[in-house]
């Protein structure tokens, strides 16, 4: 069955412990936090402070995605704040297994995530060091984007080459989920997908996550 990490980014920000407090009574595996740095995303978002305020209240690990420039500066304190996974940019990380070896020594999960520009093959040397990669359905920044019909395509690829190595890494989707593209995407080999505005803009979010978690591979 697939797993599904609902943004908090899309929650409403006035009523954060509310939001978080519906995501512990959901059927939703993860609480996917959104670091942005309006640097390597044209948005800023929120930081250290409010991670921790999150983890606080949450009962579900938390899902960090640091789209953030300069990553490593970060890590520890992240992981401090209630990180569960770390995820960075491979366009961010000049030395990335380095970066993978720092998360996996703070005792968190590391991931890395693609924008949608970047082909899943430059991942091919670390698929064993990684237990996520995060694929980009959208340009990373803003909540509420169209989704990318070529998603699917670098899914399946990477399902592939996941195959083909033998690894055990989990496939991530991020950027305009919905109930139309989520069972698309599972049977192109997600296994965990990330939704903001389809889970907290719907009249019944609880309904709306378990919807999306009765998806499965064909």
């Amino acid at each position: 069955m697939v797993e599904i990490a609902p943004s908090i980014l899309a929650a409403d920000f006035a009523n954060l412990q509310r939001d978080i407090e519906m995501l512990n009574e959901s059927e939703a595996d993860y609480i996917h936090v959104d670091i942005m740095d309006g640097m390597f995303v044209p948005n800023i978002s929120f930081g250290i402070p409010v991670c921790e305020s999150i983890n606080r209240h949450a009962h579900k690990p938390l899902d960090v995605h640091l789209m953030i420039e300069q990553p490593d500066r970060y890590l520890e304190a992240f992981r401090q704040a209630g990180a569960a996974i770390l995820t960075v940019h491979y366009e961010a990380c000049p030395h990335l297994h380095r970066t993978i070896q720092h998360i996996k020594e703070l005792g968190a999960l590391p991931g890395v995530a693609l924008n949608p520009h970047t082909p899943v093959e430059v991942l091919s040397e670390i698929l064993h060091d990684v237990s996520l990669v995060l694929i980009m359905s959208v340009n990373p920044g803003f909540g509420g984007q169209k989704f990318i019909e070529n998603t699917y395509h670098k899914v399946s690829r990477l399902r592939h080459m996941r195959k083909e190595a033998n690894a055990d890494f989990k496939i991530e989707v991020d950027g305009g989920v919905n109930s139309h593209n989520s069972p698309l995407l599972v049977n192109q080999g997600a296994d965990i997908l990330v939704a903001g505005s389809f889970v907290f803009g719907s009249a019944n979010p609880l309904q709306t996550i378990s919807g999306l978690k009765s998806f499965r591979n064909l």
